[in-house]
């Protein structure tokens, strides 16, 4: 099993026209590059240029996340299938799609970072490349408190996110395992989310997987992206979630405004 492989396809992370390899290698990645250079790789590539910031990752270039620098998600990936095709469309031209993983880790980095601060959430700032977690970051964690990679945990999270309502049922699963047999996921991989699919689990067991407050914020945003909360099941579990994670709530309303911002959710 390749667990951030399998995070990157489950994302739905593609290469895009020119060729640009997706920035599938955050920390712990097979390319040997940091996550800053491979996300700044394909920012570079894709253009919409926002002027140069001095603390971006190297080849970033100082762009930003969101308005569809990365790309929206691809529909081909496990998690549009999960989604449905309603949610693909509304989160087409977010942040999704390319490097996933460390597009994750800098909207949780850049809502963490403002709640620290203590900035209101409607002046705070949005996630650029500067805030895609490095080596070594709480943000790019390698190992979640089960002992397994932190690509798992996340996705658990989301997996679970989307049962919340309940409308996951055996025509939406065949539509997910068939997205998942496209995929080159090997065995190991399609078993695990065949069995996150049959075994969603509940908020507690969720939060049980973070190692500390950095991964809880990750966990939560991860399952936030994977739900519109306009039906009470679904804010009920994200209420459960946060609780669980023991979130302060001005923290939960910066992830949430991070969301709403950058992915158009």
């Amino acid at each position: 099993m390749n667990p951030q492989k399998l995070l990157e396809q489950f994302l739905g992370t593609r290469t895009d026209n020119a060729g640009a390899p997706a920035a599938s290698g955050s920390a712990g990645g097979q390319s040997g590059q940091s996550v800053g250079n491979l996300l700044g790789g394909v920012l570079g590539s894709l253009g919409n240029r926002q002027g140069s910031g001095s603390n971006a990752p190297a080849g970033s270039g100082g762009f930003n996340l969101p308005g569809g620098a990365l790309g929206g998600l691809a529909a081909g990936g496990i998690l549009g299938a999960l989604l449905g095709q309603k949610k693909v469309r509304k989160m087409a031209g977010g942040a999704l799609g390319y490097g996933g993983a460390a597009v994750l880790g800098a909207l949780a980095h850049r809502a963490y970072q403002n709640w620290q601060e203590g900035k209101q959430t409607a002046q705070a700032p949005q996630a650029t490349a500067a805030d895609v977690p490095q080596e070594g970051s709480r943000f790019a964690p390698q190992t979640a408190a089960d002992g397994k990679p932190f690509a798992l945990a996340i996705i658990r999270a989301m997996i679970a996110a989307a049962h919340a309502d309940g409308h996951i049922g055996p025509d939406e699963q065949k539509q997910i395992f068939e997205a998942a047999n496209r995929s080159d996921l090997d065995a190991d991989d399609k078993a695990f989310i065949f069995d996150a699919m049959q075994h969603p689990l509940p908020p507690a067991r969720i939060a049980a997987l973070a190692n500390d407050r950095e991964q809880a914020t990750e966990l939560y945003l991860a399952a936030r992206i994977a739900i519109d909360p306009d039906h009470p099941e679904e804010q009920a579990f994200l209420q459960a979630l946060a609780t669980s994670l023991q979130l302060p709530p001005d923290l939960a309303r910066h992830l949430e405004a991070q969301v709403v911002q950058s992915l158009g959710a």
